[in-house]
């Protein structure tokens, strides 16, 4: 996996998440501790969804973030974006799937004119993407000016004392679940090895800051492993045309 790049990363991605799709909201929930659903929480809380507003879920897999913007703002319209078919298929069975626009979309291209959302969100999607640069730039060029982008995602954990148990965590027990749960192996050792040949928090929020967004911070999560990142579009950024 480490050596594909391109389209051959994309459609190993794409497959592997497909073969996943009926056990990835458990397999998450049990990874973490149940603490996904505080990040994504925090997620909401920094794009502070308002009525009427338009949102991007981008990476949307099941729709975990696009149900959360409703949970808080019931009067928001929310569009979830994934390339893989089963995710967003098991994400169409839940309550409420009505009030969401399913749409299939390549994170790197998206199919959307400029400047038509309040917000964008995503989870766990920067570390899977061909070019984190070029994915974060698409949410830029279709935000609004004044909009959010907010981004969860692993990254690779620092250096302590917690290391060797996080090592562990990673590479032995989150592997065993995957095997165990979802049958597949493969998949649970990519999520370590593209953690720790991901980003750092501080690189990432770089590279936002550099796609045109201002007012970017970060906060980890889950002894380091996790980040969340913001940024803001500036009101004067150059627009690009539809």
């Amino acid at each position: 996996m480490s050596n594909l790049t391109g389209r051959s990363r994309a459609l190993y991605v794409q497959k592997m998440f497909g073969r996943i799709a009926p056990k990835y909201d458990l397999l998450n929930r049990l990874m973490t501790g149940g603490q996904d659903i505080r990040w994504r929480k925090i997620v909401i809380e920094r794009l502070s969804p308002e009525p009427d507003a338009r949102y991007l879920d981008i990476g949307a897999g099941t729709g975990d973030l696009a149900y959360a913007i409703l949970s808080k703002e019931p009067h928001a319209e929310v569009v979830a974006a994934d390339f893989t078919l089963e995710m967003m298929r098991i994400g169409r069975l839940r309550p409420f799937r009505e009030r969401i626009h399913w749409v299939v979309a390549d994170a790197e291209n998206l199919p959307f004119n400029g400047s038509i959302f309040s917000g964008v969100v995503s989870g766990f999607l920067l570390r899977n993407v061909s070019d984190a640069q070029k994915a974060v730039g698409e949410q830029v060029r279709v935000l609004e000016a004044g909009g959010k982008v907010v981004s969860l995602d692993t990254t690779p954990p620092k250096s302590g004392v917690l290391r060797p148990f996080i090592w562990v965590h990673l590479h032995i027990v989150i592997p065993l679940l995957g095997k165990l749960i979802a049958g597949s192996t493969d998949a649970y050792t990519y999520l370590p090895e593209t953690t720790e040949k991901f980003l750092t928090a501080e690189k990432l929020a770089q590279l936002i800051e550099k796609s045109g967004l201002s007012s970017v911070g970060f906060v980890r999560k889950m002894f380091g492993t996790v980040a969340i990142h913001w940024g803001t579009k500036p009101g004067d950024l150059p627009q690009p045309p539809a």
